[in-house]
């Protein structure tokens, strides 16, 4: 039973954790910080995640801001919590890809910075679990390492260029302390419900041809040998929690990605099967694509981030090492995308309409 720390709730990742946590009887108490305008959600998500588990235990609800010192928390309140063993799960982050340098930074990084020092001026910390990106690798290509950590020529967008600074900031506390650094791949809705909360990455596939199924033919989008590695939430939050309470994976960066990854045409063509029960049939030259999607009206229309084109023809490969040597025994392991798609497909159609599932773009 451990007390536990989080930044990012009542976010969809931290909430799922804090339910696993629960399952697995490792919950004695949950701290979370979080702004004033999300205090009344977290306060409905915390009695949503008792009543759902069938439990009661301790549940602070912190108001603060990982931008500031001290998490913008009351002094009293970090005294009090120097007084207590805590696991901190650093998830807090803005992931939109389409997102604004400045938020970027003053978000990923200068909240991460905060972060650190709070777990570096922190009596006892038994773990910090820091969820990065596996796509802090930038515009790099081919086999990518998780005991790399190589600066780029160039990032794709904000999200990934500051994803990386504030890796490099968790990195360096590893010297320090118990620190476990997760890089997920693209996280997608749970493998056997389809079940997620928003409609983006893969989702932004699903939304265009859903927007095209009128037409005769639905082509393939430019040309790519490339794979996507898209992997669901349930692998994420199994593995994490249990990477978080695991010796081995003290000091150590983990790929949470999918260690056989399909081709993105092989993904899109199934997609398109499973909606609109048709082959993808010719193409639409890449140059055109990207012309039209510079226009947001276009974007919106069809449901898709500009942003997105840059994953079709980034071919990288995301080694899994260390994640398959910590996993070994455990049980947990990454189900196949294209074994997900029916899933996927029948929880996207059912909820589609729904605009509380889909994200603003531009």
């Amino acid at each position: 039973m451990r007390t536990h720390f989080f930044t990012g709730f009542p976010g969809f990742i931290a909430t799922q954790l804090i339910k696993e946590l629960v399952r697995v009887g490792e919950v004695k108490k949950v701290y979370v910080v979080v702004q004033s305008s999300q205090a009344g959600l977290a306060k409905e998500k915390a009695t949503s995640i008792m009543r759902e588990m069938n439990v009661t235990f301790p549940f602070e609800i912190l108001v603060g801001d990982i931008t500031q010192p001290g998490l913008g928390m009351a002094q009293q309140t970090i005294n009090d919590l120097r007084k207590e063993k805590l696991t901190v799960w650093h998830l807090a982050a803005i992931y939109d890809l389409a997102v604004k340098a400045e938020i970027a930074w003053k978000v990923n990084v200068e909240g991460t910075r905060q972060v650190i020092e709070f777990v570096r001026t922190h009596p006892s910390i038994e773990r910090i679990v820091y969820f990065s990106t596996a796509y802090v690798a930038g515009k790099r290509e081919g086999k990518l390492l998780e005991t790399e950590l190589i600066r780029p020529t160039s990032f794709k967008n904000h999200y990934e260029e500051t994803k990386f600074e504030a890796e490099l900031l968790v990195e360096e506390l590893k010297k320090d302390a118990a620190v476990t650094i997760i890089r997920p791949g693209i996280v997608r809705g749970h493998s056997k419900t389809g079940e997620t909360i928003k409609f983006d990455g893969p989702y932004f596939f699903m939304n265009m041809i859903d927007k095209l199924r009128w037409m005769p033919i639905i082509p393939y989008v430019g040309k790519t040998q490339a794979c996507i590695n898209v992997v669901p939430i349930d692998y994420i939050i199994e593995a994490s929690v249990y990477l978080s309470n695991h010796i081995g994976a003290t000091g150590k960066t983990v790929h949470l990605t999918d260690p056989a990854p399909h081709p993105i045409e092989e993904i899109y063509c199934a997609m398109v099967v499973e909606l609109t029960g048709k082959k993808p049939k010719g193409r639409l030259p890449r140059l055109l694509a990207v012309r039209g999607l510079a226009s947001i009206r276009l974007q919106r229309r069809l449901g898709v981030e500009a942003e997105t084109l840059d994953y079709m023809m980034w071919d990288a490969i995301f080694d899994t090492t260390v994640a398959e040597e910590l996993l070994q025994g455990s049980g947990i392991h990454c189900a196949d995308f294209l074994a997900s798609i029916p899933s996927m497909t029948a929880f996207y159609e059912k909820n589609k309409k729904n605009s509380d599932y889909h994200i603003k773009i531009g």
